[in-house]
């Protein structure tokens, strides 16, 4: 398991309610608690070792290969607090796992969006560091859940996020009574416009804590709507969970090529069957 028992940041964390020897291998980050158990479905074995607040937790095996899921409830201030303690504990690798508005056309809901950088239009990365560090995603984990993607067969763009800290007033959405914030008419043009993919709540900060703290991260969402058709519907819904768990397989395998190889970080010149 990962960790070190003999670690001062070994105790059980204050938010998690999990210790080192209650999580293993990558961990994939939800925020709704009930896709938690979904997710583990997907998996060889699981057990669930945490539920304390929002966060929820469970450790198995998915082809072998050890996976944790914890859910972060929504938004970044809580997203980035399961970075945090799961950093805490020994945790080197994580994947934003959840659901998505496009705002591109040609992108149907069901589909999958992997993320490779995001606009940072929250404020829990700004606690963390200037407003023009990028949040960008790992190379590994974003090949690694392409992989999985292109095995599972399911259909899949890349490209930038845009995150948010509202659901309505920082996504251009309208709220109670017809509300408008200032600026939100504009939002939406001017984010397709520069070729951003989707809306979310949470990437943006797991990237930037794990950026700054030498980690892996990435992010896979299912679109559930699209802004530009009008389409909405919980369509796919674990197909971001079922990808995850298949890229924290192949991560393993990745990790074992490199070692094999000498290699600090893996490159397609190295072959995962070698």
């Amino acid at each position: 398991m990962t960790g070190d028992s003999e670690n001062p940041n070994d105790d059980v964390q204050y938010h998690l309610g999990v210790g080192p020897n209650d999580v293993d291998g990558p961990v994939l980050l939800p925020g709704d608690p009930e896709r938690v158990p979904k997710i583990a479905a997907f998996w060889d074995d699981s057990e669930e070792r945490g539920h304390h607040r929002e966060y929820r937790t469970a450790t198995g095996t998915y082809d072998g290969a050890p996976v944790t899921v914890t859910s972060t409830g929504i938004g970044s201030p809580s997203a980035a607090i399961a970075v945090e303690e799961h950093a805490n504990i020994g945790t080197e690798t994580f994947m934003r796992v959840g659901s998505c508005g496009a705002i591109q056309p040609g992108m149907d809901v069901g589909d999958l969006v992997i993320t490779t950088g995001a606009v940072r239009q929250e404020g829990t990365s700004d606690e963390y560091v200037r407003e023009d560090y990028p949040a960008t995603a790992d190379s590994e984990v974003v090949t690694a859940l392409v992989t999985a993607c292109e095995e599972l067969g399911y259909d899949y763009h890349t490209g930038v996020t845009c995150s948010t800290d509202s659901f309505y007033a920082g996504q251009g959405r309208p709220g109670h009574g017809g509300f408008e914030a200032q600026g939100a008419e504009a939002l939406v043009d001017e984010l397709q416009n520069a070729g951003v993919l989707n809306f979310e709540m949470e990437a943006a900060a797991i990237l930037t804590v794990a950026n700054l703290y030498g980690l892996r991260a990435g992010a896979v969402c299912t679109v559930y709507a699209n802004r530009v058709t009008g389409e909405f519907r919980t369509e796919g819904e674990r197909r971001a969970g079922e990808v995850a768990s298949r890229a924290a397989a192949i991560l393993r395998e990745m990790d074992e090529t490199k070692a094999e190889a000498g290699a600090d970080r893996w490159h397609a010149g190295l072959s995962l069957d070698r």
